[in-house]
């Protein structure tokens, strides 16, 4: 029995990196920069990209999928601030797949240059499925404690960039940032961190800016 579920896992997992790759080389071929956030419910994704919006405006076009198990209410917040967003709704799936992102892909505008995906909030299981970006970050808020990356190590040496959320609250909580970036390097060494509050616009620019030089290296490349 235990053979037989780790090949169906295989199977699974095999025919969702052959869609992301094709997802990958679509958004690639119309100069597109696709960003998945990881992270737990609450640690700010939502705000993270509210925030971005505004950075953006004016100069870039950006766009999102959400993912949850239910309600369009995180779309609802990203359509309010003049941003395309498409809910993609699981339904109680943990995570979101490549062929879920793909139904979506037709209707996103090419005229746009930044493509987030709000993944469903869990450490575990989105690690495990590509959905073919091409930066993948993972949001670690203050409330939720600097212990994390031992915890989920699967989802910190996946990612590319380690966003640590709501610093405003740093003085208020027994949550060491030093402490969580050294945990996190010492599974990802290079993992790029920024530490930020979306609502505050603490450390926003350069996020922002990472985002941009992305894009600017991804268009280089297709040149």
């Amino acid at each position: 029995m235990s053979t037989k579920t780790i090949s169906v896992v295989r199977d699974l997992l095999a025919t969702n990196k052959q869609a992301a790759a094709a997802i990958r080389q679509e958004l690639r071929s119309r100069g597109i920069l696709c960003v998945n956030l990881l992270s737990s419910p609450g640690s700010g994704k939502t705000t993270l990209l509210e925030s971005l919006s505004g950075r953006f405006k004016d100069r870039y076009r950006m766009a999102v999928i959400e993912g949850d198990i239910e309600t369009e209410r995180d779309a609802e917040r990203i359509r309010a601030k003049g941003i395309p967003a498409w809910q993609i709704t699981t339904g109680g799936a943990c995570h979101l797949e490549a062929k879920m992102v793909g139904k979506v892909l037709g209707e996103v505008p090419a005229a746009i240059d930044f493509l987030f995906i709000e993944n469903v909030g869990n450490l575990v299981c989105p690690a495990s499925y590509d959905l073919g970006e091409e930066i993948r970050c993972v949001l670690l808020s203050s409330p939720e404690g600097d212990d994390k990356p031992a915890k989920y190590p699967q989802a910190f040496l996946s990612a590319d960039c380690l966003i640590l959320t709501k610093s405003d609250l740093f003085p208020h909580l027994p949550f060491d940032p030093a402490k969580a970036a050294a945990e996190a390097l010492a599974i990802k060494p290079g993992l790029r961190v920024f530490t930020v509050s979306a609502l505050r616009g603490e450390g926003m620019d350069a996020l922002a800016a990472y985002f941009v030089e992305a894009l600017a290296r991804l268009r280089s490349a297709g040149a």
